[in-house]
């Protein structure tokens, strides 16, 4: 086994004991701590498969943004840092419900893809026909207009239209609205405890 695979395997096991941590905790603090070695274990293995770009995003957006507003959100809305969620046998078995019907989804969607086809595409673009390929001279860098056209959907250095990239940020801009109504609830909630106290 190479280095690399060690990593890996390392990684994966890291970002899923973390998202079990924080499926299992119940202590708030517990929960973050959890969520950051989980959303770092994934940003590293996106390192190792040489995406750095979107390693780069998963650490500035959802471990570095995300996870300092979450724990804002508890220190300046919670009275004890140590506070507890508590949920009911039927929440976890919604939730559980829900984890299955995601993990059937992403199941079916791995067995679906032709891994020899992609894998040989992948290995038939060379880097030096990816920069031939790009607008500006090589001096100049070649990737943020092909990387920008390419959110839309535009792939003119390839020959016509690509899937469009940029649902994935519309998918980020949705979660840290969904983490800003979640610290705004949790602000809230604990007004109105101390109000009824």
């Amino acid at each position: 086994m190479s280095g690399e695979q060690i990593l890996f395997w390392l990684f994966a096991i890291l970002a899923c004991a973390g998202a079990i941590g924080v499926v299992v905790n119940q202590v708030v603090v517990r929960m973050a701590v959890s969520l950051i070695v989980c959303l770092a274990s994934v940003s590293a293995l996106f390192f190792l498969q040489n995406a750095d770009f979107v390693g780069a995003v998963q650490l500035m957006v959802y471990v570095g943004g995300t996870i300092i507003l979450l724990i804002f959100g508890i220190m300046l809305t919670s009275s004890s840092p140590f506070s507890k969620i508590e949920s009911s046998p039927a929440e976890g078995f919604l939730a559980a419900g829900i984890g299955a019907l995601f993990l059937a989804i992403i199941a079916f969607t791995v067995t679906q893809v032709n891994w020899e086809q992609q894998s040989a595409m992948v290995s038939a673009v060379s880097p030096t026909h990816a920069v031939e390929s790009g607008y500006n001279p090589e001096a100049d860098g070649n990737t943020s207009r092909p990387l920008a056209m390419s959110f839309l959907g535009l792939r003119p250095d390839q020959g016509g239209n690509a899937p469009g990239y940029l649902l994935p940020f519309e998918i980020v801009s949705v979660h840290l609205l969904v983490v800003l109504v979640g610290a705004a609830y949790l602000a809230r909630t604990k007004r109105r405890a101390a109000s009824e106290a």
